[in-house]
């Protein structure tokens, strides 16, 4: 699978401008801690880049206190089942958070933002391979093939397959919906917009949540 699969599609996907994080690097990213899915230092560099506190005619940066709150706030929705907590998630991620930040002694809330969705190019894309997670059941773990991020943040999950077995797909997809349980991974999936099964010839596509039979070619 990785030589007829996996490593195409992280060929392809660097000619498209992601770069590749080794697992040593991951492991940095997330302190060792395999429940956590995001890459905070990268989120935290980037939330400085795209954000500015406007206040009487000048642009200051957030505070590092206020990129660790809205890290926090991000990483640590409540689980209230697959699709309600990637529906939480998603208000996040497309309308930023109220960030408390005082200017010149006046404290008040400032709007943040996770993604630059207006500008693509200023948001950061990194891939990684064998993704290990932890279950949240137990101490084993779930490593997806391939997870592309957006300024950190898991955008999209990717199982591989050889394209020599003609039921690739449909156990791509199995594999995904089963990671997506409960007393599985499904904190990396409330976070990713779009999930992919392929293999070097054909592939599906389909958002967190999706039942087998909706997944579009």
């Amino acid at each position: 699978e990785s030589h007829v699969s996996q490593i195409p599609a992280f060929q392809l996907l660097q000619r498209l401008g992601f770069a590749y994080l080794s697992p040593e690097e991951v492991a940095v990213e997330r302190h060792g801690k395999l429940g956590h899915v995001l890459l905070e230092s990268v989120l935290a560099t980037q939330l400085r880049r795209l954000n500015r506190v406007r206040a009487k005619g000048r642009e200051l940066s957030f505070t590092d206190e206020a990129i660790a709150q809205a890290i926090e706030r991000l990483r640590t929705v409540p689980f209230d089942g697959l699709c309600r907590t990637a529906e939480k998630l998603h208000d996040l991620l497309t309308l930023g958070v109220s960030i408390d930040q005082t200017v010149d002694g006046e404290t008040k809330g400032r709007s943040l933002r996770f993604i630059d969705w207006e500008h693509p190019r200023n948001n950061s894309f990194h891939v990684a391979a064998e993704f290990k997670v932890a279950r949240t059941a137990s101490h084993e773990t779930r490593r997806p093939d391939i997870v592309c991020f957006v300024n950190g943040i898991p955008f999209v999950v990717i199982e591989c397959k050889r394209r020599d077995d003609k039921d690739a797909i449909p156990a791509a997809i199995k594999q995904h919906l089963r990671n997506q349980e409960d007393a599985e991974i499904p904190h990396l999936y409330t976070y990713a917009p779009l999930i992919l099964a392929l293999n070097k010839d054909e592939g599906r596509y389909a958002t967190t949540g999706t039942a087998e039979k909706f997944w579009a070619e």
